[in-house]
């Protein structure tokens, strides 16, 4: 009996995910939020509380975790990463100062501890590369001469993930700052060691993982990430950095070939995954913070918008790519949902994931309206006129960048 019971619960749940999906495809906005929804309509406190599959879906919200880090691996190469970082590290500073610490003053503010406003400054510093990647491919500006920088920018925040998601996990543990210290000299020393192979010795893993069945090569790549992730995590450096220097180490036509196997089961086990946030977060908890998340969405939305126009008028974008390059940058997701998981695991602070799930809930509708927006919003309230003639500003800079994205050969 309980075996049925926990197919039907499994069951309908992928069920509503699927047709939440297509709703949201329908519409043409990201599904994150409404997956978001489904997991607090199934959670405790719930409309329709899961009971016998809640353990499994846990336990696949872990790989839904690894698989999607490590098909945002799979889209750069070791020296793409390398290369961008040396040349837009300044950005990636100004990122971080203009949206981490509103995060980190919010909480404080609030009366959480220390080590809460650690969490809440990542949960509104990253932004969601996945619903941004989205985005850009909706509104055809993968060829704008922007998008390089709004990728460098999305690429320097998932280096930075490779030294933060240790040093939090360290945090939530309680170590001390000796033990906390090995922790993060652990991490960047096997981070370092993953990066220095895929660089040096990238082609000889991609030929070791190569296969020309997809049966095998899903079974190769998985089987392997899933190992990393494992050997990661047990040295306190975070199963999602595994997976992401495993996609990383893979480039070519592996890569290729990989992404197109794993597409289906990222989609599957990432949808699980933002369920089991919502599950894990009670429906009468949010009323209470909803206002501080908003303030905090519109707070950090301005300043993903003021990070995105410094580093394109850095870079000699024009007026409307800088415009653009900010709105596209203001959408958080997967990231933050992850960051704020780890912290509700450690129960650090009781209400940092209604408000973690309120703030992404809103920023993840309002980010692909300041994609759209943000520029003839901004050229109507500064002044701003478009010729009357002006060419696109894709054209031609299509193949720079795609190059200069970190796309794989």
């Amino acid at each position: 009996m309980h075996g049925a019971i926990f197919l039907i619960e499994l069951g309908g749940l992928i069920l509503a995910l699927g047709l939440l999906g297509r709703l949201a495809g329908r519409y043409g906005f990201s599904p994150i939020p409404l997956y978001l929804l489904a997991g607090l309509a199934f959670g405790h406190g719930g409309l329709l509380p899961l009971g016998a599959s809640e353990e499994f879906v846990a336990q696949a919200s872990e790989i839904g975790v690894v698989l999607l880090l490590l098909m945002l691996g799979l889209e750069y190469t070791a020296a793409d990463l390398v290369g961008n970082l040396r040349k837009q590290y300044p950005a990636g500073i100004v990122d971080f100062v203009l949206n981490a610490l509103p995060g980190a003053a919010a909480a404080l503010l609030l009366g959480w501890s220390p080590v809460a406003a650690v969490v809440l400054a990542g949960v509104t510093w990253i932004s969601s590369s996945g619903v941004i990647a989205k985005v850009l491919g909706d509104l055809g500006r993968v060829g704008n001469r922007e998008t390089p920088v709004i990728l460098s920018v999305l690429v320097f925040e998932d280096l930075a993930m490779a030294v933060y998601l240790p040093l939090l996990t360290a945090l939530l543990s309680g170590l001390s700052i000796a033990a906390g210290s090995v922790t993060l000299g652990v991490a960047l020393g096997v981070a370092g060691l993953v990066l220095f192979a895929a660089v040096r010795y990238g082609r000889v893993i991609s030929r070791f993982v190569s296969s020309d069945d997809p049966e095998k090569l899903l079974l190769v790549v998985l089987g392997l990430t899933l190992l990393v992730a494992g050997i990661a995590q047990q040295l306190q450096v975070s199963a999602a950095v595994g997976a992401f220097l495993v996609g990383i180490a893979l480039s070519g036509e592996v890569a290729e070939g990989a992404h197109a196997v794993l597409v289906p089961l990222r989609d599957l086990f990432a949808a699980v995954f933002f369920v089991f946030f919502g599950l894990n977060t009670n429906p009468e908890s949010i009323p209470p913070v909803i206002v501080p998340a908003l303030i905090l969405a519109v707070l950090t939305a301005i300043t993903k918008i003021a990070t995105g126009y410094w580093a394109a008028k850095r870079a000699r974008i024009g007026e409307k790519g800088r415009w653009r390059a900010g709105g596209a940058l203001v959408a958080r997701g997967e990231f933050s949902i992850v960051i704020a998981g780890l912290a509700i695991s450690s129960g650090v602070e009781p209400r940092l994931g209604a408000l973690a799930t309120a703030y992404v809930l809103l920023l993840v509708i309002i980010g692909p309206l300041t994609a759209r927006y943000t520029e003839p919003v901004a050229l109507r309230l500064f002044g701003g006129r478009k010729p009357p003639a002006a060419p696109a500003e894709g054209g031609g800079a299509g193949t720079d960048a795609s190059a200069a994205a970190g796309s794989k050969p």
